[in-house]
This record gives C-alpha cells, structure tokens and sequence, in this order.
C-alpha cells in the first residue's frame, strides 16, 4: 500500500514539474481607455461623482469623449484541472484607478480561464466597480527574461447603460410678491412652488479596455 502511494505522489510531482506553468501572481500596473459615457464623464470632471442633478449638467458636451486613467493592483490567482500544457487557473485582481485625476475607482475582477506552458492565457468572469457589476474578457502572455516574468494582459469590459431615477423637485421662490412695493404692509405673498415632474436618465457607461503589466520572480 505505501509503495503504491509513493508512487502515485511521486507520478503528480512528475506531472506537475513537466506543466512548467509559472504562477504570475503579483502586482499589476497600467492604463485603462473609457469610451465616451459615464465614466469618461466623471474623470473629466464634467459632471460631480455622486451628483443626481443630470437635468442640467448632463448636457453640452458631456458624455461625447472618452478618457483615460491608470491602475494600481494586485492579482491573486489558484491552479486547476493542470493537464501539463495547459492549466486552469482562477485569477482575482484588484485595482485602483484614477488616482493621477485625484480619484479613487476600485474594481475587482474575478476570472476563470486556461494558461499554456508558453505564457499565452485567457480568461473571463464578472467584473465589480463602482459603475455596477458587468462581464470582463481577457487575454495575456507573459514575457520571460531569465527568472523574470513579466505578464502583459488586454482586458475588456463591455458598456452598460445605467438609469438613474430623480424625485419630483419642488423649487420655491426666496423674494416675495409684493404688489404696492411697500415692505411689510400686509399684501406680501409667496409665489406657488414650481414643481419638476419625477424623471429618470439613461446613460452608458462607457466600454473599457485595459493593458495591464505585472512583475513576477520565478522560483
């Protein structure tokens, strides 16, 4: 029995040595491209972050270009199903973007997909972001310079559109109606309230791509 054991452990430390499929966890910097939408907007800075008053500033030229930041993470990721060419792998990365615009995005990605022994990955799963949850595709390879790893990975987040919803707004006057022009004489009265109907908007988000590059020391 403990020599069929033996020999089963040292057949997956066998198989594992010929996969030769590094882990490229470790950190993550780059670029993300916004097309024109929401996002875009908000980096910009042509509308507020959290602002709901679309009525009047989404206008102009507001939501018509697009913008880009840069990103700071991290990426985790786990093995699975290794078939010694191919392995899959489960990747969790997150980022923060738009702190040269004075911003902070996180988002969070979590990705299931295949990397083969020569670097080439990809992979897809949901994506997280203070825009709401949406689908990301990516695809990478990893460039190999002695012991250094350096992945390079294009993802892509599609657009949404997003509705937001505005309450019906009552908008009083601060000057009294005052018809003889005589202050306080008894005929000063208040304008009736001017009352803005409850609306919603619908914009898109806006679809982003990201190039990503990581530094990984292999073993």
């Amino acid at each position: 029995m403990k020599k069929i054991i033996t020999t089963i452990v040292f057949g997956l430390i066998i198989i594992s040595a010929n996969a030769q499929i590094q882990k490229l966890a470790g950190p993550r910097i780059g670029i993300t491209m916004v097309q024109p939408g929401t996002l875009a907007s908000i980096l910009r800075k042509d509308v507020g972050f959290f602002n709901g008053e679309f009525r009047e500033e989404w206008s102009g030229s507001t939501g018509k270009y697009g913008a880009v930041m840069s990103q700071y993470g991290w990426q985790w990721e786990s093995r699975f199903a290794d078939g010694g060419n191919v392995t899959g792998i489960v990747e969790w990365i997150a980022l923060v973007g738009g702190m040269e615009k004075g911003m902070f995005l996180p988002s969070v990605s979590s990705m299931v997909g295949v990397r083969t022994e020569k670097g080439i990955e990809f992979a897809v799963g949901p994506n997280l972001s203070l825009g709401g949850i949406a689908m990301v595709i990516g695809a990478g390879y990893n460039f190999k310079f002695g012991k250094l790893n350096l992945p390079v990975n294009i993802a892509y987040v599609p657009s949404i559109n997003k509705t937001y919803k505005h309450p019906e707004e009552y908008l009083y006057s601060d000057i009294p109606i005052d018809p003889d022009g005589i202050p306080n004489s008894g005929d000063e009265y208040w304008e009736e309230p001017t009352i803005l109907p409850e609306y919603s908007v619908t914009h898109p988000t806006g679809a982003r791509v990201s190039i990503l590059v990581g530094f990984n020391l292999s073993k």
